[in-house]
């Protein structure tokens, strides 16, 4: 995670796609939606869950503070803000996100993919 800032706030949004849109969604949404989190949150991790017909996507961002994420989104970070073509992909646009306190972090975790 970036510079010496603590995250002390997590993040997280949940997607699903229809499985045969998986991979491009995968794509586009890195390119559109984790690229400009990497720039601004201390951490991103993205996850990818297949199962069977639809493929769920979890993005966990993490920020040193709950007015870090409001500079980023420019608004209430629990607003969704959705990337030009989730409607094409997404079975149903979120309507939430979910806002973690970061209470203890233990072990090694991270990597470029690996």
């Amino acid at each position: 995670m970036a510079g010496s800032a603590r995250p002390t706030i997590a993040r997280i949004w949940r997607g699903r796609t229809p499985s045969e849109k998986a991979d491009e969604y995968e794509a586009y949404n890195h390119e559109h939606g984790i690229k400009p989190l990497i720039e601004k949150a201390l951490g991103v991790q993205s996850f990818r869950e297949d199962r069977g017909a639809e493929t769920e996507f979890v993005t966990i961002s993490y920020w040193e503070s709950v007015e870090a994420m409001a500079r980023f989104t420019g608004a209430d970070p629990r607003d969704i803000h959705h990337l030009d073509r989730d409607p094409e992909f997404l079975v149903e646009l979120p309507t939430s996100v979910q806002i973690l306190r970061i209470v203890a972090s233990h072990g090694r975790t991270g990597g470029d993919g690996a």
